[in-house]
């Protein structure tokens, strides 16, 4: 994953009031922390900001005016409910070289069997790698998998140099047989209050004549 450079400006205000003003700029008041190192208060470009965490795992070269450049990671990141704007960014501090346990998307590919369903368990799975080489993911193909295929985290092939963080055992893709629409029908007439729908229909239809 290629390192996104972005220019950094060091904060001095806090509070509400602080934050509301820096947004105003179009700018996005953020904390750098990690390595022992006391927090680092800072604000990033908005726009510039905006592209960058539009990748999972965006690993970021933080040029601080006046201060050193830092590697991180986005660690959590504030969005507003209703425009989706980045509001505050906490980033983790990492090294060159250093491991690290980041959540990546797990992606599907091809068709399982035809009249299965094919349920994603898990959209991410936890694991380690150098802060340097995250990778973007890991593809699943279900090509041709009948029901009653189970796809666990063990199953999956990472790349070199990544590593699983969760249970071997974690459920990812599970298929099972597909529902069909006689057995969804025979599903609905036999489910609770569906005679008593019906029957709470005629007196209606009786009055409408």
């Amino acid at each position: 994953m290629a390192e996104v450079k972005i220019q950094a400006e060091s904060r001095t205000e806090f509070g509400k009031g602080a934050a509301r003003r820096i947004r105003r700029d179009n700018k996005v008041p953020a904390v750098l922390y990690g390595h022992g190192t006391d927090p680092v208060h800072i604000t990033l470009p908005g726009h510039d900001t905006m592209l960058a965490l539009k990748t999972a795992n965006a690993l970021l070269l933080i040029e601080v005016t006046g201060s050193e450049s830092l590697l991180a990671l986005p660690k959590q990141v504030q969005r507003d409910p209703l425009k989706g704007t980045i509001e505050h960014v906490d980033l983790v501090i990492v090294k060159r070289g250093e491991k690290v346990e980041v959540e990546i998307a797990v992606h599907v590919e091809g068709e399982a069997v035809s009249g299965t369903l094919v349920v994603l368990e898990n959209a991410t799975v936890l694991v380690e790698a150098e802060a340097t080489h995250i990778p973007d993911g890991v593809t699943v193909s279900i090509e041709g998998l009948d029901a009653g295929t189970a796809i666990h985290a063990s199953d999956l092939k990472l790349p070199a140099g990544t590593t699983l963080a969760v249970d071997p055992e974690t459920l990812i893709v599970n298929i099972t047989t597909g529902t069909t629409a006689e057995e969804l029908e025979a599903d609905l007439a036999a489910a609770p209050g569906a005679e008593a729908t019906e029957a709470a229909a005629e007196p209606v239809a009786a009055a409408a004549e």
